[in-house]
């Protein structure tokens, strides 16, 4: 490697002495395809002599082999280090390179500027100081360009460079980087980007990037390095109110338990009074414990654990802050959402939110809208599509203690997780708690679920019948009713059909239309087993996620689901209703099994195939399934 400092070979000690007091700046490159990202990062990296030797060796075999600058250095390559970037000329993951001058140590993220790759992009920001947005010169000002800069606004990311790139391929032409300079400045101001520093450069032959430019002599601001050496890298957490989710519970022996976490903010000192949170118990700080010692003080940015002097109740996902000054706690909020899946964003469909160390169960409502990030108008919406940009109200299944996005990044940002695959499918900013969550409280009764269960001489149950249509989902639920209520079992049914006339009328097909339509029925149902009724449910109900959720709202063995197996052939032969027929002529969009998809169960409590067994003896089977849990007293 070449040597940046010769203390690096006259005295390490020193070198590293000196290295350990340097300020980090961590920074991201972003914009659209081909706009030279991982060129610049790597002049930086070969410019900072921060390549070893073998390394440049490796790169220079390598440019000659799938370089695209004719077999000149192609810098692009020292970053892009998956085999489909090399032979695209395209970052498609996050990749995090440090490099140092004499000045700061760097982290830069190279995100990739493809617009399915937006949530990478995302990834990058989210801990980043500062942002260089490039932009080609002979293109300039586009769509990524303008996404990725609402984005760093978003992510409260206020140090911007605008990187105008490939001058030297317009001829260094001062009214051509005006121009982009011009039409950025008024976009950003739009968004929230109130200063930004523009520089015209060519990253692939160095110009205004480590030095100034004789190419450019109408250009009189810093070169890149110089501007990146000398940004306030913003260090006001330590000013904030003290927080640190709680990521480990430390119980080593008995003598000892402490909570372990990352400070997102503030400093703690032994004698502060903290309150964990969402609980609101309160206790003392008794000792601040690291790996080696004790601390006097522990700030924002340290690992560490902390023993309080009383034994309350603190699990993994729960916050201490100081008790003076605490986080809000809700399970209700606006917040902006950014959407990373190929799949939609559907209304009323259960994801898991993770916010610090917490993850919770979370139902995102109707947008309010989304945004055109071309002309930032807001726009209805019903759903968010692949990487657009919505606000939305939030329902968590349990409160959390959090702070306003803009207040505490650790507090206020969170990623929504799909149930059924454990894909992370979007993420985003908590702006405020809603006054409702805030003005509704549970009221206890003291009738309870058991009371009315007894009363009526039966367990209280949910038996979800999902099939195709045609399947004889309806069929099999009439028969079953009349057999439970010729046993004196109290009973009623919630068919598809019959439901569509009034609660849920206002509901079409659509797969948004369908998760709604199941999670309106799921809570109606909850409400009847609360009741102490045994409620039969028969709809398509065709997504594992929705069949799911209305598991999750009923108590331990509360849900039954009988999967009513019927093969597509064989329902579409019976079509009583004419249905299959219209949907395979065009006349019915999103019919299930046709041109909307069925998930079929995979683990069903019963399972009845309609091919062996008539819908009587389908009933029947169903009944004996049930008849050990009649009886409320087993």
């Amino acid at each position: 490697m070449s040597h940046q400092s010769a203390l690096i070979a006259e005295d390490i000690e020193a070198y590293l002495k000196a290295h350990e007091t340097k300020s980090l700046l961590r920074f991201l490159t972003c914009g659209s395809v081909d706009d030279g990202k991982s060129t610049l990062i790597g002049r930086l990296l070969y410019d900072s002599k921060m390549i070893f030797e073998d390394q440049l060796a490796a790169l220079e075999a390598d440019s000659k082999k799938v370089g695209t600058q004719g077999g000149d250095i192609d810098f692009a390559l020292l970053v892009d280090g998956l085999a489909a970037e090399r032979e695209q000329g395209i970052t498609i993951d996050v990749a995090y390179r440090f490099f140092s001058t004499d000045k700061r140590k760097f982290i830069v993220a190279d995100t990739p500027g493809h617009e399915q790759y937006t949530r990478n992009m995302v990834t990058g920001a989210s801990t980043a100081d500062a942002a260089i947005i490039l932009i080609d010169a002979r293109k300039g000002v586009l769509t990524q360009t303008r996404r990725h800069s609402y984005l760093v606004s978003l992510l409260g990311i206020r140090h911007v460079v605008l990187a105008v790139n490939k001058m030297d391929l317009v001829g260094w032409s001062q009214e051509t980087f005006d121009t982009i300079v011009a039409e950025y400045h008024d976009f950003a101001a739009q968004i929230g980007i109130k200063d930004f520093t523009a520089i015209p450069m060519s990253a692939l032959k160095g110009d205004n990037i480590t030095e100034p430019s004789d190419k450019a002599p109408w250009y009189t601001g810093p070169a890149l390095m110089r501007w990146l050496e000398n940004a306030p890298v913003e260090d006001d957490l330590q000013g904030k109110p003290f927080r640190m989710p709680v990521q480990w519970v430390n119980r080593p022996n008995l003598d000892f338990r402490g909570f372990s976490g990352l400070i997102a903010s503030g400093v703690i000192r032994p004698g502060d009074k903290v309150k964990a949170l969402p609980s609101g118990r309160e206790s003392t700080v008794e000792r601040i414990v690291t790996f080696n010692r004790d601390l006097d003080e522990a700030v924002a940015g340290q690992s560490v654990t902390l023993t309080l002097k009383d034994e309350i109740d603190i699990s993994r996902g729960d916050v201490l802050a100081l008790a003076g000054r605490p986080p809000e706690v809700a399970d209700q909020f606006e917040a902006t959402i950014v959407w990373f899946d190929d799949e939609s964003l559907l209304p009323g469909r259960p994801y898991l939110l993770k916010v610090g160390a917490r993850t919770v169960q979370a139902q995102v409502h109707e947008p309010k809208y989304k945004v055109n990030v071309n002309t930032l108008e807001k726009l209805a919406a019903k759903k968010l599509e692949l990487n657009e940009i919505g606000v939305c109200n939030l329902s968590l299944a349990a409160p959390i203690a959090f702070d306003a996005y803009a207040d505490n990044k650790d507090l206020g940002g969170f990623i929504l997780i799909d149930r059924i695959t454990n894909r992370t499918v979007g993420a985003g900013m908590l702006h405020f708690a809603l006054r409702r969550s805030q003005n509704i409280h549970w009221q206890a009764m003291d009738v309870d679920k058991q009371t009315r269960s007894f009363a009526k001489g039966q367990v209280a149950r949910v038996v979800w019948f999902t099939g195709l249509s045609g399947s004889g989902k309806s069929t099999i639920a009439n028969l079953l009713e009349k057999r439970l209520h010729a046993e004196g079992r109290h009973t009623y049914a919630l068919d598809g059909d019959n439901v569509r006339h009034g609660l849920n009328k206002d509901l079409g097909f659509t797969d948004a239309d369908r998760v709604e339509n199941i999670r309106r029925v799921a809570e109606v149902s909850k409400l009847m087993v609360d009741a102490g009724l045994i409620v039969l449910v028969s709809f398509i109900s065709p997504f594992r996620a929705e069949r799911q959720m209305a598991r999750e709202l009923m108590g331990e063995g509360e849900f039954v689901e009988v999967f009513v197996d019927t093969p597509l052939a064989e329902a579409e032969a019976r079509d009583v209703k004419g249905l299959y027929k219209k949907a395979r002529a065009g006349d019915l969009k999103n019919f299930t099994g046709i041109d909307s998809p069925y998930e079929a169960p995979e683990n069903p409590e019963i399972r009845i195939d309609t091919t062996a067994l008539t819908a009587e003896q389908a009933a029947e089977q169903i009944f004996e399934w049930l008849e050990r849990g009649f009886d409320p007293g087993i």
